[in-house]
């Protein structure tokens, strides 16, 4: 069975979802139900997107992008510096 990947949008607009439908009495494991999701996702959700606003999780999104875009660079150029400093000490 194919996963589905959810965006970080509708992960917030899902754990409201959630807490509207606690805060209207039913029980936890009934309102992730209604969502579709597991309990146990639930939790991982909300342990990651828990006080977030929309706002926010665009935000988080795009540093996540730069972060790994910088990660890259950073790695190209310390493989990069690895190979001049042995070629520059003639160990080759």
């Amino acid at each position: 069975m194919a996963r589905k990947h959810h965006k970080p949008e509708e992960i917030v607009a899902k754990l409201r979802q959630v807490e509207v439908l606690t805060g209207q009495g039913k029980p936890v494991v009934d309102a992730v139900r209604a969502i579709g999701v597991t309990e146990a996702t639930y939790y991982r959700w909300r342990a990651e997107y828990g006080g977030l606003k929309l706002d926010q999780v665009k935000r988080l999104k795009v540093l996540e992008q730069e972060n790994g875009r910088l990660r890259r660079a950073v790695a190209d150029l310390t493989l990069e510096k690895l190979v001049l400093k042995e070629a520059a000490s003639g160990n080759w």
